[in-house]
């Protein structure tokens, strides 16, 4: 069997009798296992980040070198979300999704066989890329077994699994790595993969037409179909408008601050704030719960109160998540409430922003037949946000750190801290930039 024989998309099969109890039953049970494997996907991903202070503490790499790791996987997630992405549109779902996961947890593996830092960041990088083979099959499964009046809902849902991706990771992954050692971690992020790929394999399934159902979505006749021409003309009205650029730069810098909480807020609760590895990470681990919060919420109130205007919601919420961001930097030692209800804020206001500037906002203010293109830009943005961010605040660690008299470290992150805020905020300012070039656009199109 080729290669392209193997990621083809199952044939549609003769409709059987059709029952909606029949339907409705494949398809929850689709959706929960598309959902579940793309939790594990977070759970994969994110191992390393829990591992970072054992990875420094028991002198495996310094600061520098888990900023270079992370920074890969980022570089090379941001391309491949843009390629597979566009692949899973022409492919059987089910096993695209489960050979990226398998790979991922083979990578996990082989992480914690290693103490190289140079094969640490080959096999990082590899990851990256088969990591990016999960999102794509997910919404690509949302198009094909729900029509637009539900798809809403349930692609709300679904990134919830993300959340609760996290959460395993915060909370479980540290706890293994507390007691067995940071090889476990990997080990135990591995075996969830592959049961990611069973769960998979044994409930998704790749269409209503390969189950012998009738699809969801209708091919358009050849009269109903856009010229090439005609969808190349509205791709390069999205390259060319400018609201989308200062939409991705605030996409960028969000993600600058994102995944300094996520990549590095074990890290530094655990060595700025006096907390062990443990209560460092059940800490971290509520952005990831409440997170859940604004990620299921923030279309519901954008539709319900602003009448889809989420332009202002977004200015709104940008500032409050650079100000909640701050409160947990800056919260006095030991003032554990006060960093908890930080983060909370923080991980509220962060599920509507990757709702609204990971795509949402692209997505309004594009052509439909280019709505790829501009989800694409946001995520190859995001994530170059994702990767700079990652290897600086890796070398700011190192250059602020001292050794004092007993050999011990000390370490400094208020510049850290500003740097992190300082993203935060500029994702503040293209958000007012890009609503005022909106506002303008809108104006003259009337």
């Amino acid at each position: 069997m080729s290669i392209l024989t193997f990621f083809k998309a199952s044939p549609a099969i003769p409709l059987r009798e059709y029952t909606e109890k029949m339907f409705k039953s494949t398809r929850m049970k689709s959706f929960w296992a598309f959902s579940f494997a793309y939790a594990i996907y977070y759970v994969c991903r994110l191992s390393f980040n829990v591992a970072k202070p054992a990875l420094v503490n028991n002198g495996v790499l310094t600061a520098t070198e888990l900023g270079v790791i992370g920074s890969a996987i980022f570089i090379t997630y941001a391309v491949g979300k843009f390629v597979n992405s566009a692949l899973a549109d022409h492919s059987n779902v089910v096993r695209f999704l489960s050979l990226g996961l398998f790979f991922s947890a083979l990578a996990n593996f082989a992480m914690g066989m290693n103490t190289s830092a140079i094969v640490l960041t080959v096999i990082w990088a590899f990851n990256g890329w088969v990591q990016s083979m999960g999102v794509g099959p997910c919404v690509v499964s949302l198009s094909r077994w729900y029509d637009d009046n539900e798809r809403g809902s349930y692609y709300g849902f679904w990134s919830v699994a993300h959340n609760v991706g996290e959460g395993i990771t915060f909370v479980v992954t540290a706890a293994i790595i507390t007691t067995f050692g940071w090889r476990f971690g990997f080990n135990f992020a591995g075996i969830m993969g592959l049961l990611g790929v069973l769960v998979a394999m044994m409930f998704m399934k790749d269409s209503p037409a390969a189950c012998g159902f009738k699809p969801i979505v209708q091919l358009p006749s050849k009269d109903e179909e856009l010229d090439n021409k005609e969808v190349l003309h509205h791709q390069w009205a999205v390259v060319k408008n400018p609201a989308i650029w200062i939409l991705a730069v605030a996409s960028c810098c969000m993600y600058v601050a994102r995944y300094g909480v996520n990549s590095w807020g074990v890290f530094f609760l655990e060595n700025g704030k006096g907390y062990t590895t443990i209560e460092a990470a059940s800490i971290i681990s509520v952005n990831s719960i409440v997170g859940i919060i604004g990620t299921v919420v923030s279309g519901w109130l954008s539709d319900r109160f602003l009448h889809g205007k989420r332009n202002v919601m977004t200015v709104a919420v940008c500032l409050l998540n650079a100000i909640s961001l701050a409160m947990f930097l800056f919260a006095p030692e030991g003032a554990t409430w006060l960093i908890i209800l930080g983060l909370s804020i923080f991980g509220i206001t962060l599920g509507i922003q990757l709702c609204f500037l990971g795509g949402l906002l692209a997505t309004d203010i594009s052509h439909k037949s280019a709505s790829g293109i501009a989800l694409g830009m946001m995520g190859v943005f995001g994530y170059a946000g994702a990767a700079a961010g990652e290897l600086l605040t890796g070398i700011m660690i190192d250059k602020t750190t001292i050794i004092n008299e007993a050999g011990e470290k000390i370490y400094d992150f208020d510049s850290l801290s500003y740097f992190w805020v300082g993203a935060d905020l500029l994702s503040v300012l293209a958000s007012v930039l890009f609503s005022i070039v909106v506002y303008y656009q809108m104006k003259k199109q009337s």
